[in-house]
This record gives structure tokens, sequence and C-alpha cells, in this order.
């Protein structure tokens, strides 16, 4: 039987992109909670009745129901990017909202929309957890 080299060039080259690819399991919503702290400063969590769950800064959007919603349509005055995703109805999940807490500006080129972004604070591990808490306190 003979041994098709490129084959096996292929396969090594296959399993070396999924090892180096970035994991985006779920995340841990116990976790993320802990983790909000650092968002505190920009952003609260304020439930549809007014009741504050997360006291916080108003320098950013509330972030009640953002797992679910349209980007950019809360009631704030969002950078050029995220109104770019809102006029294009994205609807943010945890998974993109992991990803744009890690590095928004990158998040928001990567989508095609403008880089432009008021948020400058990039989550350098947990955005998942983060993620999951936001997700989870809107249920």
């Amino acid at each position: 039987m003979r041994r098709n080299p490129m084959k096996n060039v292929l396969t090594a080259f296959a399993a070396t992109l999924t090892l180096a690819a970035p994991a985006m399991a779920e995340g841990d919503a116990a976790k993320g909670e802990k983790e909000f702290k650092k968002c505190r400063a920009c952003h609260s969590i304020v439930d549809d009745a007014g009741e504050a769950i997360v006291k916080g800064g108003k320098t950013g959007p509330n972030l009640y129901g953002v797992v679910g919603r349209v980007a950019g349509s809360e009631e704030f005055k969002y950078g050029g990017g995220l109104a770019d995703a809102a006029a294009a109805e994205f609807v943010w999940t945890e998974e993109a909202l992991a990803a744009y807490t890690m590095d928004a500006k990158k998040w928001l080129t990567d989508n095609g929309y403008s880089s432009q972004t008021k948020m400058t604070f990039k989550l350098k591990k947990g955005s998942e957890d983060v993620a999951a808490y936001l997700a989870s306190v809107a249920e």
C-alpha cells in the first residue's frame, strides 16, 4: 500500500489549526458575575421595571437583556461601529458578545462594521463567563 505524503501534511496542518484556534467554550455565569465587577465602571444592569440588578456607571449602555437584542438598540449614543451593527439588525449572541468584549475594534472590523467604538476596555480573560452572566440575568 502506497502512502500519500500530501495527505499526511494536510492532516497535520488541519490538526494544528484546530489546536491553535481559540476555544469559545460555554461560559460560567457565576464566574461572570464576579468578572462583571470590571464592567461596572461604565455599565449597569437595570431590569425593565427599573430595578437595579447591578449598580454601575452610565458611560456605557444598560446591559440588561443585551444577549438576544439588536446591537446598538438600547437608548445610548453609540460609536459608528455599533450604529452600523444596529442598522444591519445584528443580534447579540453570547459568543459574539464574548468576542466583542475581548477586542471591540477588532470584532467590529472583522464583522464589516466601522471600527469606531466607545468601548476601550478589553477583557483579557473571562469574556465568555461575562457573556453567560449577562444572558442569565435577563432570563
